[in-house]
């Protein structure tokens, strides 16, 4: 990852971009709402992970964070095409 920034705004633009798409969707409101609070707990978990100060290889660290980042989207987008 080439910074910390690029990351944060990944994470934002994507998982943004999700709750975008089950909103434009709307055909099932109980699903739907689903995957939005499990897309808003990710990105919550995902920026504290990245804000954490105290970590002790920042590339193992971030490098983990992003394959996270990419299962999740990825999974969220499956549940998303699923509606």
């Amino acid at each position: 990852m080439a910074s910390v920034r690029n990351l944060k705004k990944n994470v934002n633009f994507v998982l943004g971009d999700i709750i975008t798409e089950v909103i434009w969707i709307g055909n099932n409101a109980e699903a739907g709402e689903e995957i939005v609070q499990e897309t808003i707990t990710a990105y919550d978990d995902l920026i504290t992970r990245i804000n954490a100060k105290n970590v002790e290889n920042k590339k193992s660290h971030f490098a983990k964070i992003n394959a996270d980042f990419k299962n999740v989207a990825n999974q969220l987008v499956e549940k998303v095409n699923a509606l």
